[in-house]
């Protein structure tokens, strides 16, 4: 007789969450969704000032708050940061690595400054890898939890500028699925959440955009951050998802067919099915 093991659900409970972030933008938006839906929220940013401002607007839904500065690209501040956090509310069933920045030019490479290229990915891998490092070990002991990489179609879509911040993203990506890979039979469920493009400070500094009116509404990216949240994706774990063009249902409706076709991860194309290296 054989048998088959089915890899552990991570619990949904208890209703933590930790957004790095969370001060501005769509982080901002996130940790504000995630506490009127009920859950208590670790708010970790660089400065002090608008997290306060965050946790205010958290409160007044009723839930329990945690403000913590640092810079996450430093290991002692992301620890720190995880600690303070589960300190004051308990390990986070949630980790959401919102935290990232962009180029200051939208140049090709050869006309950029290489430090500022490497300023961008250094911060948007760099960060999300040591929080997650950091939140890790009370997930699995809990037997189990969720992580959410808020990344871009710049992970595998071709740009004529904002090298570092494609290679970032491409890089998150693959850390998203090394993650599913890795820890998905010890109950880690991992997901890349692009938002789409919504108004931020972020997109406003960015020329591409200066004529866009079309722009994706942060309810859109919350209701995928809570569907996956409350486990009602994990079979999407390890894949890519965009808000504004994918809802939680057609996610829902299409997941089995995603599955099937190993959809939506980053991946060498093959040329064809003699290709030796695919």
């Amino acid at each position: 007789m054989t048998t088959t093991t089915v890899p552990a659900t991570p619990p949904v409970e208890p209703r933590i969450a930790l957004v790095t972030g969370a001060g501005r933008g769509i982080g901002r938006d996130l940790a504000l969704g995630l506490a009127a839906a009920g859950y208590a929220v670790g708010l970790v940013a660089r400065s002090r000032g608008p997290l306060d401002e965050v946790a205010g607007r958290c409160a007044d839904a009723g839930v329990r708050t945690a403000v913590v500065t640092g810079d996450l690209a430093v290991p002692d501040d992301a620890r720190r940061a995880v600690d303070q956090v589960e300190d004051a509310l308990g390990a986070p069933s949630l980790l959401v690595n919102n935290a990232g920045v962009i180029e200051q030019r939208e140049v090709p490479f050869g006309e950029d400054d290489p430090e500022d290229v490497w300023r961008v990915i250094e911060t948007n891998v760099r960060n999300p890898l040591l929080v997650t490092h950091a939140a890790l070990p009370g997930m699995l002991a809990r037997g189990g939890g969720r992580v959410v990489n808020v990344n871009s179609g710049s992970a595998h879509r071709l740009a004529p500028a904002y090298t570092g911040y494609g290679i970032s993203k491409g890089a998150l990506a693959r850390f998203t699925a090394l993650l599913d890979h890795q820890y998905r039979a010890a109950g880690l469920r991992v997901l890349d959440l692009a938002p789409g493009t919504v108004a931020t400070d972020m997109t406003a500094s960015m020329p591409v955009h200066d004529d866009r009116t079309d722009w994706t509404a942060p309810a859109d990216v919350v209701a995928l951050l809570l569907a996956f949240a409350e486990g009602r994706l994990d079979e999407l774990s390890g894949r890519f998802v965009r808000a504004g063009t994918d809802t939680v249902e057609s996610l829902l409706a299409a997941a089995d067919d995603v599955v099937a076709s190993d959809g939506r991860v980053l991946r060498l194309a093959p040329y064809g099915p003699g290709d030796p290296v695919a």
